[in-house]
């Protein structure tokens, strides 16, 4: 990106989700007048019911070998952790295609190798953050314990950090066996005989942190509008401000600004394609809820095989889990919440999985190569920051840094060139 137009001095973002609230911390830190814009509430979309792990060493591109090795006819069944409702839709069609053209060795290596400088800031650019006023903790996640019941399951992940070291990214891991693993969190079944312990990873609560980072954004000056709808970007000109028209209730606006930062997830694409960003942004759908556990585990327990991500949260303990390909406003699908506890109940032998409270479904924006889709667009003045798949909340605060600095500077950072969103 080379310098089109005059030094910005105001921004609008549109979505205040991680992402969108991170991008307008950077952006009032630099010194614009910032406006966010968001059509339901802060946090609403998938940044508040996720797991909440901030896990760059296992932060890897979504379309992975392991994808066509399961087969296609798993991904059919409402039971499996990815699952895909057949239905006539020419967008889930492209994606995916593009999704399993991306399920390659080759594909998912040269993915790896644009996480990996990514990766290593993540961490610290939440510690910025912190710095600038953010007073919700980031946790370590000491231990991080992903748990097998099979003799064999680790071998499977082993193999995979095998191949993330290969690309250059630093894993730090060691196996230990079931009664270990029970000393550290005796919530754990005896079905559990191994776990890999994961270092360099933290975890949020993310409702609690997405409050407090907005907190911090209006106390630095920002304007977050909720219950604002944008419906239509107008990219400007060189010589003419951009402007976004907005819809609040029965009345019309438009925002102008010298620049307008698209942060809106799984609906990237809606207004970003008129900018020639024409990659399917897909609601990656995921399901979790809340339950007791006695005695609480301390760390979050992740058991791959059945890709079930749990966050103590408070007093009780987020599940989470499961990949659906759907539209992101469909309702929440019961049978999807079933088979999360199904596939829990062996596992955790400590938790009341039929005291569940704040059952949730959120729409995560998956990209079919897995990469995010950050910088300019065909108009200077438009810049998009989405795309992260399952990695919002790990990459959402270093994605504003960045997203600041093309601004400002008018310059992409090396690091954002292989997230191009005009690549196809």
């Amino acid at each position: 990106m080379q310098r089109r137009f005059p030094e910005p001095g105001s921004a609008v973002v549109v979505g205040a989700g991680m992402v969108g609230l991170a991008t307008a911390w950077h952006l009032r830190r630099a010194g614009l007048d910032v406006t966010v814009v968001e059509s339901d509430r802060v946090a609403a979309g998938s940044s508040w019911g996720n797991a909440g792990w901030l896990t760059p060493p296992i932060t890897t591109p979504l379309p992975e070998p392991a994808i066509l090795r399961t087969g296609l006819r798993a991904m059919l069944s409402v039971d499996s952790p990815l699952y895909v409702p057949l239905r006539p839709d020419v967008d889930l069609i492209r994606f995916l295609l593009g999704f399993l053209r991306h399920s390659t060795s080759r594909a998912w290596r040269r993915a790896m190798r644009a996480y990996v400088p990514l990766n290593s800031q993540a961490l610290e650019a939440f510690d910025e953050l912190a710095d600038g006023g953010v007073d919700e903790p980031t946790r370590p996640g000491d231990p991080f314990l992903a748990c097998f019941a099979g003799a064999d399951e680790h071998r499977l992940l082993m193999d995979e950090f095998a191949q993330i070291r290969a690309e250059g990214q630093p894993v730090a891991a060691e196996l230990i066996g079931g009664d270990e693993v029970r000393a550290l969190a005796p919530a754990v079944s005896d079905r559990v005989v191994s776990a890999i312990r994961l270092e360099g990873t933290r975890f949020l609560d993310p409702p609690r942190y997405l409050a407090s980072l907005a907190r911090a954004v209006r106390a630095a000056g920002v304007t977050i509008r909720e219950g604002v709808t944008a419906t239509e970007v107008d990219g400007g000109t060189p010589t003419r401000p951009a402007a976004v028209r907005v819809r609040e209730g029965e009345q019309e606006e438009r925002l102008a600004a010298d620049v307008v930062v698209l942060a809106t997830g799984a609906w990237l694409g809606h207004l970003a394609r008129p900018f020639g960003v024409r990659m399917v942004v897909q609601a990656g759908r995921g399901y979790s809820f809340t339950v007791p556990v006695d005695p609480m585990p301390t760390m979050p327990l992740y058991f791959p095989i059945q890709r079930v991500a749990c966050t103590p949260l408070g007093d009780r303990y987020r599940v989470a889990g499961m990949m659906e390909f759907r539209r992101p406003d469909e309702p929440l699908d019961p049978r999807r919440i079933q088979a999360i506890v199904r596939a829990a109940r062996p596992l955790l032998a400590g938790a009341d999985l039929d005291d569940r409270q704040d059952e949730w479904v959120g729409s995560r924006p998956c990209t079919p190569d897995g990469l995010p889709l950050i910088g300019p667009t065909r108009s200077p003045r438009v810049v998009a920051a989405g795309g992260h798949g399952m990695w919002g909340i790990t990459l959402g605060p270093l994605t504003g840094r960045l997203v600041a600095e093309l601004v400002t500077t008018g310059r992409t950072p090396d690091v954002l060139r292989p997230l191009d969103p005009l690549r196809r």
